[in-house]
């Protein structure tokens, strides 16, 4: 199964999307920061034959613009809204990972009317953490860039499954591999987040939510636990030997769960 690339333009920011087709709901894919397209890949090849599946470089990240100016929540939230409307893609499910979880919630609040339903792979509201964007930009910048090679970047980035998924992101340049991204745009982009929790905004959360956490994630049991009473109509489920980027750990354990969600759904 292949796909075909889209370019989406908003406000002057080209969004490059990952379109593999497929009959029935849309579903709409959403990497996490300094994340890229390609982790999505293994779930929409998995979807595809079921479902018009579409995957997002967002803003600052992979094939999209470098180096957007606005790089706020509400600009996240606005791209997601405009593929949604330039696709066509009636009523999404909208699945997202980490930050793309924390944009895909922020835009189910936003805009109730374009969303069928809502996954958050290790993604939740948050709450205030002053040191957020210091301690992403000093891993950041641990990074020995260039890579000689995807091997060695896989290595360093975690190894297995995971350190693959990252390393597929990266692009090859003439002294070697570097990431296609900007330090100082990731870094600002967590920036609203670090203020202050988004808990109002997913209590305005009216569709059918999966919430998919790791054995040994970001997302605090308390946190998850409050989530869970003030949240819309939420199922949860905990995947046991995971960590944050279990969608790239455990991709056919995830898929599974997406399919007898969306299942419900139709």
């Amino acid at each position: 199964m292949t796909w075909t690339e889209h370019a989406v333009v908003r406000d002057g920011v080209r969004l490059v999307c990952r379109d593999w087709g497929g009959p029935g709901q849309p579903v709409v894919l959403l990497h996490g920061l300094a994340g890229h397209v390609g982790e999505w890949d293994a779930t929409a090849r998995y979807l595809g034959p079921r479902y018009r599946v579409v995957a997002v470089d967002q803003r600052g990240h992979g094939a999209s613009e470098r180096l957007p100016k606005d790089v706020s929540r509400a600009a996240y939230v606005a791209d997601v809204a405009a593929v949604i409307e330039q696709l066509s893609l009636a009523r999404p499910v909208l699945v997202g990972q980490s930050l793309g979880g924390h944009t895909a919630m922020l835009t189910a609040a936003a805009h109730p009317a374009l969303v069928r339903g809502l996954v958050l792979v290790e993604a939740s509201p948050g709450r205030p953490n002053p040191d957020g964007p210091a301690r992403i930009g000093a891993w950041l910048d641990s990074w020995p860039t260039p890579f000689p090679s995807r091997e060695v970047a896989a290595a360093f980035l975690g190894g297995g499954p995971v350190g693959a998924g990252w390393a597929a992101g990266l692009e090859r340049r003439e002294d070697g591999w570097w990431p296609r991204f900007d330090r100082d745009v990731m870094v600002r982009s967590l920036t609203e987040c670090a203020e202050r929790s988004f808990l109002p905004e997913w209590t305005r959360v009216t569709c059918p939510t999966l919430v998919v956490l790791a054995q040994s994630g970001f997302v605090p049991a308390d946190e998850a636990d409050e989530m869970l009473r003030q949240g819309p109509a939420t199922v949860s489920l905990s995947i046991p030997g995971t960590g944050h980027d279990l969608h790239l750990e455990q991709p056919d354990t995830l898929n599974s769960a997406l399919s007898e969600f969306l299942g419900q759904l139709t």
